[in-house]
C-alpha cells in the first residue's frame, strides 16, 4: 500500500460469507464493477479468505474479504470453514449471501447465529440466480431476524439492487470515530514534536513504518511541526532547534537511550504506547504489564504480532524482548510466537501475552484479541509497555497521557 493510500487498519472491513456457489465472489465483482474475485460454477473455488483494499462508493476506502463456503466438506473443508468463521473477528460489517433459488439451509442459520452473537452489523443478501426466490420450510427462525434494513434481494448477474445494497452498507456502517487522535489532542498550532526514528537493519528500506506515517499526519493536522530525526542526531538536533519541543516520541527499542538524552521536563513517550491509547487498550496493557513481577521458570509467554514480515537476526519480537525479559526477571520462560491473522482462541496455557502495537489490525480485530485475553483472565500488554517497564521509564512514558 502506498503512502497516499488509507491504511487497511483504518478502512471499514466488509466480510462476504455464505455457502459455496451462493454468489459471494460474483457479488464482489458486481459491487466493485471489476473482476476482482474468481467466479466459477465449481463449488469451493475460494479456498482461503482473500482481502482486497479498494474504494467503494458511497462508503469510501474499505477492505472486502471473500471467504470460503461455510458448507464445505471433508477434513480440508472443515479447515476452510474454520478460516471463514475466524474472519468474523475482524469485520465491521458482515454480508451473509444466500442463494435465492436454493433458499436458507442449516448452515445459513448457524452462520447468522454466530454473526449475531458477535454483535456484528449485518445484511442478509438473497442473490437471485433465477427469477424465483425459493422459500424453505425451516427458515422461520431465520426470517424472524430479517427486516427491511438488514436484508435485500439482489442479482449479481443482472445488477438488480446492487446500488441499493451499497447504500444499505453505507447506512449500516458505524463510521470510524473521527474524534480518535494519536497525539494531536495534546498539541496546539505551532508546537514542535520530535520523532526519533532509528535507521538500522530492521528498518524497512525506503520508507517509514505505518505508526510513524500516521503520527506525522496526525501532528500536521493539528497545525504543529514534526521534526523527524535519527537517534544518532537527536542530541545535536535538540541543541540547535531553538525551541523546547512539546513532546518527544521514539521507537520503543531505543526508549532507554532517548530517555537519557531528553531532559525530564520534556514529555517523552513511544509510538507503541501512543497506539495502545489510539486503539483503546491503554488501561488493559498498563494493567497487564504487572504480570512480569510474578512470572516463574517455565511459564509460557505468547508474543504476538499483527503483521507478517521477514524477521532479522535482531528481531524485536522474537529476539530482543525475550532477552530483555530474561535479564529483567532472572527466570527462563517459554516463548511462543504468532504473527499475522494467527491468534489462538484458547489462551489458557499462557501466563501472559505481549502484543505488538497492532497498527496493521483494525479496531475490531484488536479488541477481539483483548477480549479473548480478558475473558480467560490472561494478562495482556504490548511491546512498548514492556520495554518502558523493564527500563524503569513507564511512568514517564505515560505521564502526558494522564493529562
Amino acid at each position: 500500500m502506498s503512502l497516499n493510500s488509507t491504511p487497511s487498519s483504518e478502512r471499514i472491513h466488509i466480510g462476504i460469507f455464505g455457502r459455496r456457489n451462493a454468489g459471494k465472489s460474483s457479488l464482489i465483482n458486481a459491487m466493485t464493477e471489476q473482476n476482482l474475485a474468481i467466479v466459477s460454477e465449481v463449488p469451493g473455488t475460494t479456498t482461503d479468505p482473500v482481502s482486497k483494499a479498494m474504494e467503494l462508493l458511497p462508503l469510501g476506502p474499505v477492505v472486502m474479504i471473500d471467504t470460503p463456503g461455510i458448507d464445505d466438506d471433508g477434513d480440508l473443508g472443515k479447515l476452510r470453514i474454520q478460516k471463514s468463521y475466524q474472519v468474523l473477528n475482524k469485520v465491521d460489517i458482515a454480508l451473509h449471501i444466500v442463494d435465492g433459488c436454493e433458499g436458507i439451509t442449516k448452515e445459513d442459520v448457524l452462520l447468522l447465529e454466530k454473526i449475531r452473537k458477535k454483535n456484528i452489523p449485518y445484511i442478509v443478501v438473497f442473490n437471485e440466480k433465477d427469477s424465483v426466490l425459493c422459500e424453505q420450510p425451516e427458515t422461520q427462525m431465520f426470517k424472524s431476524h430479517l427486516t427491511d434494513q438488514n436484508s435485500i434481494k439482489v442479482s449479481a448477474k443482472t445488477g438488480m439492487n446492487i446500488l441499493e445494497l451499497k447504500e444499505k452498507i453505507a447506512n449500516l456502517t458505524l463510521q470510524k470515530n473521527s474524534e480518535k487522535k494519536i497525539v494531536s489532542d495534546f498539541l496546539k498550532e505551532g508546537d514542535f514534536v520530535i520523532l526519533v526514528v532509528p535507521i538500522d537493519a530492521g528498518a524497512p528500506k525506503g520508507r517509514l513504518i505505518l505508526p510513524q506515517q500516521q503520527t506525522i499526519r496526525d501532528i500536521l493536522e493539528a497545525g504543529a511541526n514534526a521534526v523527524v530525526v535519527n537517534d544518532t542526531q537527536l542530541e545535536q538536533t535538540m541543541a540547535h532547534l531553538g525551541v523546547c519541543p512539546k513532546l518527544v516520541i521514539t521507537d520503543s527499542q531505543i526508549l532507554k537511550k532517548v530517555s537519557s538524552i531528553v531532559p525530564e521536563y520534556i514529555p517523552l513517550t513511544s509510538f507503541s504506547i501512543l497506539f495502545a491509547r489510539y486503539k483503546g487498550n491503554l488501561k488493559v496493557t498498563v494493567r497487564g504489564i504487572e504480570k512480569l513481577r510474578s512470572l516463574e521458570d517455565g511459564d509460557k509467554i505468547l508474543i504476538s504480532e499483527g503483521c507478517t514480515h521477514h524477521r532479522k537476526c535482531e528481531d524485536i519480537g522474537t529476539v530482543k524482548i525475550p532477552a530483555w525479559i530474561k535479564a529483567y526477571t532472572g527466570i527462563v520462560p517459554k516463548f511462543v510466537f504468532t504473527s499475522g491473522g494467527e491468534f489462538p482462541e484458547d489462551l489458557s496455557e499462557y501466563a501472559m501475552i505481549i502484543h505488538c502495537g497492532g497498527c496493521t489490525l483494525n479496531d475490531r480485530e484488536m479488541n477481539y484479541r483483548l477480549k479473548c485475553a480478558e475473558d480467560q483472565n490472561i494478562p495482556i500488554t504490548n511491546y512498548g509497555m514492556c520495554i518502558a517497564y523493564i527500563n524503569g521509564i513507564l511512568d514517564r512514558s505515560l505521564k502526558i497521557l494522564k493529562k
